[in-house]
This record gives C-alpha cells, sequence and structure tokens, in this order.
C-alpha cells in the first residue's frame, strides 16, 4: 500500500528561501539534506537534551526513540527503525536524523572536518529507508541519532529528546554499481593491441625471497586499498598482480615500470586460458589524464573463482573490450589488450618462477606512477558513478 506525504522544509542560505516536496512509499522516505546551512527557525542540539533554542516550542514530552536497528545496508543506503512509547505518539509530525562520519582518532588535526547532516523526514510508518550518494559513501562507519519532533500550527517544533548513538557501517559496491562502472570503461578502452606476455615487476629481493623461502614460488597478497572506495576486492582478495600492456609501436612491454627494476616475465597462456574465468573488478583514476581498469583471472573453480562470483561482473574472455583469449585458425591462443587504458591484472593463484624468466629492465624505475593504496579522484566524471566514491 501506497502512502502519499509531502516533506517541506524552510532552509536559509544566502537570503534564498527552498521548499521540497515528494512522494514516496511507505519504505523509501525523501530526506531533506542539510550539509553546511542551518535550520531557519530551529537548530539541532545534539547534546542529548531537548533544544532550548527559541524556535522550539516547549509543551508535552514526546516519545524518545529506543532501540534503534538499522538493516538492509547498501554502499549508499539503509533501512532505520525505532520502538517507541505511545504516549503523544499520535502528535508526532517529523523525525530529525543526525548521521555522521565516524570519528578517525587517527586523522590528520589540521584536516578539514566532515559537516555532520541532518536528515527531516515527515512521520510515516517504520522501517523507513535512507538513500543518498551525497551524503553516504560505501565501507565507511557512521553514527546515527533519531528525535521526534511536532510542527506547531506557528511553525516552531516541539521535539523529543536526542535517542541513543547507533553505528553502522556501509556496504561495497554490487555487481549492479560495478557494470556501471565496467560500461563507462569501455567508453574509452579504445582499439584492440596484440600481446604475448604478462609481466611483473619488483626489487631483486622480491624474487631472491621467492626462490629461497617460498619454494620458488610468487605467494598471494591481499589486495591494497587502491581504486573506488567502493570496490569489493579492496582489502579481501588475495592475488598478485601483473600488467599486460605493450607500446603501440613496439608491441612490447614498455621498459619503465614504477615497481622495480626487475622483472618476472611469462608466456600469457599460463595465466590466462579458458580453464580461467575473467572478472572485471574495478575502473579509477589518480587526478590525472591515465585511467586504469582492474581485472580479476581465476583459475576455474579456485577460491578466487569463488569469491569473484559473488561479487563481481564476469567477463567473456573471448569477446569484451578490455583483454582477450581467443583462438585462432590453427587452434592457438591468441590474446589482445585494450589501448588506451592501463590494466592491472590480479591472478589469484600462487605462480612459479619456473614459468617464466626473470631479468633486468633497461628504463627508468618511475615512482610517481605507483598506484599503491593510490586514491582515486572523486571529481573526475569518466570514471565516477552516481553513489559513493
Amino acid at each position: 500500500m501506497n502512502h502519499s506525504f509531502s516533506l517541506s522544509l524552510v532552509v536559509e542560505r544566502s537570503s534564498l528561501i527552498y521548499n521540497a516536496s515528494s512522494e514516496e512509499t511507505r519504505e523509501d522516505v525523501s530526506l531533506m539534506v542539510l550539509r553546511q546551512l542551518r535550520l531557519h527557525c530551529l537548530h539541532l542540539s545534539f547534546s542529548g537534551n531537548k533544544s532550548l533554542d527559541s524556535g522550539i516550542a516547549e509543551m508535552e514530552e514526546l516519545p524518545v526513540p529506543q532501540n534503534i536497528k538499522i538493516s538492509n545496508i547498501t554502499c549508499d543506503s539503509f533501512k532505520i527503525c525505532w520502538d517507541m512509547d505511545s504516549r503523544s505518539k499520535e502528535r508526532i509530525t517529523h523525525y530529525f536524523i543526525d548521521l555522521n562520519k565516524k570519528e578517525n582518532k587517527n586523522a590528520n588535526k589540521f584536516k578539514h572536518k566532515d559537516v555532520p547532516t541532518k536528515l527531516v523526514a515527515k512521520a510515516v510508518p517504520l522501517p523507513m529507508t535512507v538513500r543518498g550518494h551525497w551524503f553516504l559513501s560505501p565501507r565507511t562507519e557512521y553514527t546515527v541519532a533519531v528525535q521526534t519532533a511536532s510542527k506547531q500550527g506557528d511553525g516552531d517544533y516541539a521535539v523529543s529528546e536526542w535517542s541513543e548513538i547507533i553505528e553502522f557501517c556501509t556496504a561495497d559496491y554490487s555487481t549492479v554499481h560495478l557494470t556501471q562502472l565496467l560500461e563507462k570503461a569501455e567508453v574509452i578502452a579504445g582499439r584492440m593491441l596484440r600481446f604475448s606476455v604478462f609481466y611483473r615487476n619488483q626489487h631483486k629481493e622480491y624474487f631472491d625471497h621467492a626462490r629461497e623461502a617460498q619454494n620458488n614460488k610468487m605467494l598471494l597478497s591481499v589486495k591494497d586499498n587502491s581504486g573506488s572506495h567502493g570496490s569489493p576486492i579492496s582489502g579481501k582478495l588475495e592475488g598478485i598482480f601483473f600488467s599486460c600492456n605493450t607500446e603501440f609501436n613496439t608491441g612490447k612491454p614498455p621498459q619503465d615500470s614504477p615497481y622495480g627494476r626487475y622483472r618476472f616475465q611469462l608466456p600469457a597462456k599460463e595465466l590466462f586460458s579458458p580453464k580461467t574465468n575473467l572478472y572485471f573488478a574495478d575502473f579509477y583514476c589518480m587526478y590525472t589524464a591515465y585511467h586504469y581498469v582492474i581485472l580479476v583471472i581465476a583459475p576455474k573453480g579456485s577460491s578466487g573463482d569463488e569469491f569473484c562470483k559473488q561479487r563481481l561482473p564476469a567477463l567473456d574472455l573471448a569477446n569484451n573490450r578490455f583483454m582477450t583469449c581467443s583462438e585462432d585458425e590453427d587452434g592457438q591462443l591468441v590474446f589482445h589488450h585494450a589501448q588506451d587504458v592501463i590494466l592491472e591484472v590480479i591472478y589469484t593463484d600462487p605462480v612459479d618462477l619456473s614459468l617464466g624468466t626473470v631479468a633486468e629492465i633497461s628504463g627508468h624505475q618511475l615512482m610517481s606512477l605507483s598506484t599503491v593504496n593510490a586514491k582515486k579522484d572523486p571529481s573526475c566524471k569518466t570514471c565516477n558513478i552516481s553513489v559513493g566514491r
């Protein structure tokens, strides 16, 4: 059953007055976001006591929300409900919701603090859905508290005390959001170039350690926090990073690298074949003209494959815009990569060094191009979607 209601709030900013109205279902309540604004004739106090501002009327106490519950959490929405004493319940006209990012004790004290978000919703049956990519970010910890209010005939409000403070954390991007990123990445991927090897650059000590302490194998490590903040693989998926991009004029890997002067190189067929699955994981940039696409190669049936199946969009090995593996007329595997994006390829199983060779590169170590824990540019229109960054 649909419940129609109007949401009306007067906000003062630079002498301009705004009014908002909307119609929603009982579980999807429109909310007015008050960010860096002040309420006209209403100031929300978070001291735990009823507001003493002159715009708040003194009258019979309103019920304080109890036992707040957060559910159905996504990267940019959540449902909220609570219990209330039946006293004066019929007088409640609005809910005030105070939403804040949880304070990071290790944060730079000189950094500008996030402005608290005040949400005002007309009182409707609970639970209500709070949704908004402009104030909710993926995998971010928040605190929330609720206050009930009764709007008076003269425009003033009677308010309850604030509820207890509840903490919750938003979720990662879903496959729906990742598909939106994928579609944006396809637009700029460019033509396909042929390649024949995967390669990985590191310092000499890395390969020495693999030989001496890891039975000649490169072992898995957890994906860092580079790329989109909502990426479901960051801090969770284990794998090994490889590259496959080539220089268009030589068809060979570039001789420069930001990751080390030694390069392990192996035939592409050793990692990428009909025995593997391919997944799209992310699309981002780092305040530069370069754009990066993260792909995951997972041997079929492996633990990495099972992880990706539940979280990432799968790609057709022979027909996608980023990296392909197909057979030629002679039945030989042929490989192509997109020219206009930098591919970061994660392989989800250990790799034996005997499958390839390690040699020193002749170029430079370009540290400025490293993407280790690189933060995505939230203002780039090419690689951002309309959810939390």
